[in-house]
């Protein structure tokens, strides 16, 4: 299970709306490639205005994030 800090919430909801798409055109052969490509859009977009303007204690949740990548 993924942990999703409170900033992230709104790209979490953007990635299961893209999946959901994505999954509609794998079972049910509907073409939905321009919402999906508009919501990867908005994904990239909304990305990029979240981590510009985190605030000192989201950076550091992001830095204590119990996903991160680490070395024994």
């Amino acid at each position: 299970m993924r942990t999703v800090l409170d900033f992230e919430k709104p790209i979490a909801e953007l990635d299961a709306n893209i999946e959901a798409l994505k999954r509609i055109t794998a079972e049910q052969g509907i073409d939905k490639s321009e919402e999906i490509a508009a919501l990867e859009r908005d994904r990239e977009r909304l990305l990029r205005e979240i981590f510009k303007n985190l605030t000192p204690w989201d950076r550091t949740l992001l830095a204590r994030h119990p996903q991160r990548p680490y070395t024994l």
